[in-house]
C-alpha cells in the first residue's frame, strides 16, 4: 500500500521521538523523586490503601498487582533509563518490533503511575502524555518509512490540545472576550517564572495584541494543521513560537513542551533534508497501524463532542488507558492571587508573641524577596497543589492534613520536597497555614526593597496544629 508511509517525515519523526523521550525522562524522573513523600507506602496518599479501594478495570496499573516503595522506585528509575536510551536513539538500532515494544514498556510504566498518582497526577499533560506516548509505540523506526495514518492522528491531538485550549477560554472567562486576561494572568498562574515579573509589566496594550494572538493561534492556526504542505508546517511553526512564548512566561510542567514536540511532527522536513531509502513496512505492521487508527477514531467521538458542547469539559480523560482525551488550560483567570504560608513555632505554648518561622517552597512564591525560578519542564506537584488549595480548600481535603502532620513528625521524604526546613535540628511543636494575598510590586518598590512580591494577611487556614 504505497499510501500507508511518508519517507518525507523521516527527520520530523526522528526529532518528535527524540523530543518525546525527553519529555518521559522528566516524567520518570518526577515520579522517582517525589513518590515516597506523595504516594508511598508512608505517603500522604499511599498507594496500598487507594488500591485496596479501586478496581484494576478502573484504574489498571503494574501496582494493582504488587506494591512496594522498592518496586515502585524500580518501575520509575526503569522508564527513565529507557527513556535515556530513546533519546540517544537507541530505538533505531533495533527491530522493528522490537522498538514498539520498548515504546510500548515506556507506556505501560507510566500508565502504571497515574492510575495510582490520585490527586498528584490530575493534570491535563498526564493524560496528554500518556495519548502521545501511545501513538508513538505505532510511529516505527528507520527500520520503516511513517506511517501517514499515525502522522494525522498526532495532529489530530494537536489540534485537541490548541482549539480545546481556545474553546475553553471564549466560553469560560469574559477577559479572554475582551482581551484583558494577561493584564492578571502572568500575576495569578500557578507558578510564575523569573520572567514573568517583567511579562506582568508589559504594556496593557501588548497584553491585548498577546491575548488576540493567542486567539488566532489556538482558534485558526489549529484547523491549517490538516491542509496541504508548506502551509500546515508554517501552522505548525506558528505553534511552536507560541508555546516558547508561554515557556518563558511561566512553569507549566511539560506541557508546553510536549505540545511543540507534537507540532515538530507535523513540519514537512524534507524541505531542509532529502528523505533516505527507507525499507517498505512490513504486513503485519500495516495491519496494526490500520487497527489502531480505527480504534482510536471511534473513541474520538467523545473528545470531538466536547469540543462542540457548550459544557465543554477541560483536561477530561474518557477511558482509564488516557488513549484520547478533552484538553484546556485557563479556562478561568484569576485577578487576585492567594498563597498559602506554612508556618511552625518549637514553643508548645501559644501566646501572642510566639514565634513562627516560615516553610519555604522551591517553586510557589512564599519569601517575598526570592525571584521566582525556573524549574518546568519539571514538575514540583506539591507546590502546584498548593496553588489549587488557596482557591479553595476542597482542593486539599485529602491530602492537606497528611503534609501537616508529616512536617510534625519530621518526615524527610517530606521535607525534600521543600527548599528550606526551618526545624533542621528537631520537628516544631506546632504548624499552622495562612492565606495571604500577593501582588508584584512595581518597579519603585522593586528598586526600594528588593521585594519581587508584596504580601497581606487574609485569613486563617488551618489553625495551629499538634500531634497528640
Amino acid at each position: 500500500m504505497e499510501w500507508f508511509s511518508d519517507g518525507d517525515y523521516w527527520l520530523s519523526r526522528l526529532v518528535f521521538q527524540r523530543a518525546l523521550a525527553g519529555v518521559y525522562l522528566i516524567a520518570f524522573l518526577t515520579a522517582a523523586l517525589q513518590f515516597r513523600a506523595l504516594i508511598g507506602e508512608r505517603g500522604m496518599l499511599p498507594v496500598p490503601a487507594y488500591v485496596r479501594r479501586i478496581p484494576l478495570r478502573r484504574a489498571p496499573s503494574l501496582f494493582q498487582l504488587h506494591y512496594s516503595d522498592r518496586y515502585f522506585a524500580l518501575c520509575a528509575w526503569t522508564g527513565a533509563l529507557l527513556s535515556a536510551a530513546l533519546v540517544a536513539g537507541a530505538a533505531d538500532r533495533i527491530p522493528l518490533w522490537g522498538a514498539m515494544a520498548w515504546w510500548a514498556a515506556l507506556w505501560v510504566l507510566y500508565l502504571s503511575i497515574v492510575n495510582v498518582g490520585q490527586t498528584w497526577y490530575g493534570f491535563g499533560w498526564e493524560s496528554l502524555l500518556l495519548e502521545t506516548g501511545f501513538l508513538a509505540v505505532f510511529l516505527g523506526n528507520e527500520r520503516t518509512a511513517p506511517p501517514v495514518l499515525v502522522l494525522w492522528l498526532l495532529r489530530w491531538v494537536l489540534f485537541r490540545v490548541e482549539f480545546g485550549a481556545g474553546l475553553i477560554k471564549i466560553r469560560g472567562d469574559e477577559c479572554w472576550r475582551k482581551l484583558t486576561c494577561l493584564y492578571f494572568h502572568h500575576e495569578t498562574q500557578p507558578m510564575p517564572g523569573p520572567l514573568s515579573w517583567f511579562f506582568h509589566h508589559l504594556p496593557k496594550p501588548l497584553h491585548r495584541v498577546e491575548v488576540a494572538a493567542n486567539h488566532v493561534t489556538q482558534l485558526l492556526i489549529p484547523v491549517l494543521l490538516f491542509t496541504p504542505q508548506p502551509v500546515a508546517s508554517a501552522a505548525a511553526g506558528m505553534i511552536v513560537l507560541t508555546q516558547l512564548w508561554l515557556v518563558l512566561s511561566g512553569n507549566f510542567a511539560w506541557l508546553n513542551w510536549i505540545t511543540i514536540t507534537l507540532a515538530l511532527s507535523a513540519v514537512d522536513a524534507s524541505l531542509i533534508a532529502d528523505p533516505p531509502a527507507l525499507p517498505a513496512p512490513p504486513l503485519w505492521y500495516e495491519i496494526v497501524v490500520i487497527a489502531v487508527t480505527a480504534l482510536l477514531l471511534g473513541r474520538s467521538y467523545r473528545p470531538a463532542r466536547n469540543l462542540l458542547s457548550r459544557r465543554q469539559s477541560m483536561n477530561r480523560s474518557y477511558d482509564p488507558l488516557h488513549l484520547v482525551n478533552a484538553y484546556g488550560a485557563f479556562g478561568t483567570v484569576g485577578r487576585v492571587r492567594q498563597e498559602l504560608v506554612v508556618e511552625g513555632t518549637e514553643e508548645t505554648v501559644l501566646h501572642p508573641g510566639t514565634v513562627w518561622r516560615e516553610y519555604g517552597f522551591k517553586g510557589k512564591p512564599g519569601d517575598v524577596r526570592r525571584m521566582p525560578r525556573q524549574f518546568a519542564p519539571y514538575h514540583l506537584r506539591l507546590d502546584w497543589m498548593m496553588w489549587f488549595a488557596a482557591l479553595s480548600p476542597a482542593y486539599a481535603r485529602s491530602w492537606f492534613g497528611p503534609f501537616m502532620e508529616r512536617l510534625l513528625d519530621g518526615d524527610r521524604d517530606t521535607l525534600r520536597l521543600l527548599a528550606h526546613n526551618p526545624f533542621p535540628d528537631a520537628p516544631p511543636a506546632y504548624v499552622r497555614a495562612r492565606v495571604y494575598r500577593y501582588r508584584y510590586t512595581t518597579w519603585r518598590e522593586l528598586r526600594a526593597t528588593g521585594a519581587w512580591w508584596h504580601r497581606t494577611y487574609v485569613r486563617e487556614f488551618l489553625r495551629p496544629t499538634r500531634l497528640f
